[in-house]
C-alpha cells in the first residue's frame, strides 16, 4: 500500500465527488501550487490507487428499462460451483452487477432490461445452463431512491 499524507487524502477526496474539477482549482483546493499538485495526482494514478475517470450515465433517459435485483442460492458451495456461476454473470450483458454475500443468499446480482419479458428470458436461460441456481428470488425496483459514487471521507484515509 501506497503512504499517503493529507494532501494525497485531500485530493482523493476532492477527485471523488469532482472528477472534473480543473487543475488549477484542485491545487487551490488543497492549498498547492498547480505542478506540485499534478505531479501527486500523477503519482496517485500510477499507483493504482485513481484508477480511471468517468461520467454516470442515467442510462434512463436513453433508453427507458427496468432494473430488477435476485437474490440467488446455488445448490452446491465449492469453488467450481462459484466459477461457473460467475462465468454465467460475466457472460450476461444485462447483469450489469453481481456481489458474492454472506447471510442465507450467495450472489445478488443486478439486470438492467428493456422489459421484465426479457429479464425471465435471460433468467430462463441462466436455469437451463449448468449454472446450478437452487433458487431465485426477484425484486423489480420501483424507484431509484439514491444513485451515487462513493465520495472518498478524508477522515477515514487519515
Amino acid at each position: 500500500m501506497c503512504k499517503l499524507d493529507r494532501y494525497d487524502v485531500r485530493i482523493l477526496a476532492i477527485l471523488s465527488r469532482d472528477g472534473r474539477i480543473t487543475k488549477s482549482k484542485l491545487a487551490e483546493s488543497i492549498n498547492l501550487s498547480v505542478s506540485p499538485c499534478w505531479e501527486r495526482v500523477r503519482r496517485l494514478e500510477e499507483a493504482g490507487i485513481i484508477e480511471g475517470y468517468s461520467a454516470r450515465i442515467n442510462t434512463r433517459v436513453l433508453v427507458p428499462g427496468n432494473s430488477v435485483w435476485v437474490q440467488i442460492e446455488l445448490k452446491q458451495h465449492h469453488a467450481e460451483s462459484f466459477s461457473r456461476f460467475e462465468a454465467l454473470v460475466m457472460d450476461t450483458p444485462e447483469a450489469t452487477e453481481c456481489v458474492a454475500v454472506g447471510g442465507g443468499v450467495d450472489y445478488l446480482v443486478k439486470f438492467e432490461v428493456a422489459s421484465i419479458d426479457s429479464y425471465q428470458r435471460a433468467m430462463d436461460r441462466w436455469l437451463l445452463s449448468d449454472a446450478g441456481i437452487e433458487r431465485y428470488f426477484t425484486y423489480i425496483v420501483t424507484k431509484t431512491v439514491k444513485r451515487a459514487t462513493p465520495a472518498i471521507d478524508e477522515d477515514e484515509l487519515a
